[in-house]
């Protein structure tokens, strides 16, 4: 049988097959609650086969997500409606995960059909966040410089979002450490610019995603598995690198991660990605020559 098609066993947790399902933002929930959509979304890839379905980035506050049309988890409205899903995910045999996410910077902006620029207040937009006051793109807001306080506000709203995840029957928790968004706005030099604890020196720009690790952690079961996706590099010199990501992972490692999902970009605009079949195949080669970690490639 192909490799592909065999199980794989992560904690408690079995995939059926090693086909699994990356999250893909839908931008077409309602005060963060998913819908109808969602719903056909994700059963269809079930139904037909998949062994790991990880639901798009979920925002773990209000202020957490990219767009007005993202879903999120931080009430229990939301974790009605995706019990649903999950339920029925289940019954046709995937695993069923969700990917926990800040969008930080990038926050608050238009639904990509619409444009790319921030909302307003009159909009319905919210206020960005990040480790420095440093806008993305000249389209997108200024985010306010996090405080302690809000620093200790987000670690405590990714824990109560994986904590009501794993209560309504996702097997799998994933943390968004990629592609610009939050966390890895506070690991790469270029959006961080912070002089204080978690800024400057690396162990101090990756303290916000180990801290998340270790309060996640601590309230999910030890039969979890507890993925992050990394943006491996940030493809521009003086940015996050490969081996700073090598280095976090095995500090993740001992925090109890179970797979490190690899992608790379996101941290500036107008970044030459270089673009092919198997494009990103090399990054987890990297790190599987160095660390015991699942290392799959991220689409």
């Amino acid at each position: 049988m192909p490799h592909l098609f065999t199980p794989l066993t992560l904690r408690s947790v079995t995939l059926r097959n090693r086909i699994g399902m990356s999250p893909m933002c839908q931008y077409s929930a309602t005060d963060g609650v998913p819908n109808e959509w969602h719903f056909a979304h994700l059963a269809a890839r079930a139904v037909g086969g998949v062994g790991l379905i990880i639901a798009e980035a979920t925002g773990v506050e209000a202020q957490g997500r990219i767009t007005l049309g993202c879903t999120g988890l931080w009430n229990d409205a939301q974790a009605e409606a995706w019990q649903r899903i999950v339920a029925f995910g289940r019954a046709q045999g995937a695993v069923m995960g969700v990917q926990l996410g800040h969008a930080g910077r990038k926050a608050s902006t238009l639904k990509p059909w619409e444009g790319y620029a921030s909302i307003s207040h009159e909009q319905g937009g919210y206020e960005s966040i990040g480790p420095s006051a440093l806008a993305f793109a000249p389209a997108l807001a200024t985010p306010r410089a996090m405080t302690q306080s809000d620093i200790e506000r987000v670690i405590t709203a990714f824990a109560a979002a994986a904590t009501r995840a794993v209560a309504l029957g996702f097997q799998i928790i994933e943390l968004h450490a990629a592609h610009g968004y939050l966390l890895h706005s506070f690991l790469s030099p270029l959006s961080n610019q912070r002089s204080d604890a978690y800024g400057g020196s690396f162990d101090n720009r990756t303290r916000l995603l180990r801290e998340i690790v270790q309060h996640v952690r601590r309230v999910i079961p030890d039969a979890t598995p507890l993925f992050v996706r990394l943006s491996c590099t940030d493809w521009l010199n003086g940015g996050w690198t490969l081996d700073e990501s090598i280095a976090l992972a095995r500090q993740l490692q001992a925090e109890g991660i179970d797979l490190i999902d690899c992608s790379s970009g996101g941290a500036a605009p107008n970044v030459s990605i270089p673009l092919a079949p198997a494009t990103k195949c090399p990054l987890p080669r990297r790190f599987g020559a160095r660390l015991a970690l699942p290392l799959p490639p991220s689409g």
